[in-house]
């Protein structure tokens, strides 16, 4: 697939070609730029692809950076919308929210409102609400980026936990390699909008950042990224 921008006469994505397991975590790093987030909005469907083809089933659903949260809606409310939209009855739509805001540890602050959450919080509701249209494939983009490190820990044994109790593939945008290598199966390296290497994560879980291997692989994928194409 690929993407370009006629506007700006700018190619996001060239002759970019990956396929993702059923149930895989896969994490996309690399430079600002690069084209990351773009494979997801194209994925998602939120940007239309200028080239080649995406093949993909039914049932994607996003997290975003920020949460991206209706402000005048509560938690529940937040959680509930879509499964409304699609004309859900009054009881299913219960049904499937409180599902996931138990499983996100959200069921106490369902009355609250986004302005009343700290960050971690409103990341958890994201993906609450992410997760109520019970997709196949979850996508998040940089999820945890602008969270404090024990708030970002704390989200990733909520994310884990979630891959191992539903099964769901996940693609996952992330700036930090060292975070890719604690989450993920595989980890798929990009440059200036193509993909430079696909790697696989060979370290046992529970994974650990202070572990002597991730600090290895996090230095091995840092020298990829630092490294131009071959063919340059």
């Amino acid at each position: 697939m690929g993407k370009e921008y006629k506007v700006v006469k700018a190619t996001a994505l060239s002759s970019v070609t990956f396929s993702v397991n059923e149930g895989e975590f896969l994490c996309i790093v690399g430079p600002s730029g690069c084209g990351k987030s773009t494979i997801l909005r194209l994925i998602g469907g939120i940007e239309d692809k200028t080239l080649g083809e995406i093949e993909k089933p039914e049932g994607i659903s996003m997290v975003f950076q920020s949460g991206a949260l209706l402000p005048w809606m509560n938690v529940e409310e937040n959680v509930s919308l879509v499964n409304k939209i699609k004309g859900y009855g009054v009881l299913k739509v219960k049904e499937i929210s409180n599902q996931y805001l138990k499983m996100m540890d959200l069921k106490e602050l369902k009355m609250r409102y986004p302005r009343e959450l700290s960050g971690g919080q409103r990341q958890r509701v994201g993906i609450a609400r992410a997760l109520a249209v019970e997709p196949k494939v979850l996508l998040l983009d940089e999820p945890f980026s602008a969270l404090d490190p024990v708030t970002t820990e704390e989200m990733h044994k909520y994310l884990l936990d979630i891959w191992f109790k539903t099964g769901k593939t996940i693609i996952m945008v992330s700036h930090s390699i060292e975070e890719a290598l604690l989450l993920a199966d595989r980890i798929m390296v990009m440059e200036k909008g193509k993909i430079k290497q696909v790697l696989n994560v060979e370290i046992e879980r529970p994974r650990h950042e202070e572990s002597e291997k991730i600090i290895k692989d996090a230095e091995k994928i840092k020298k990829i990224m630092e490294s131009e194409f071959a063919s340059q």
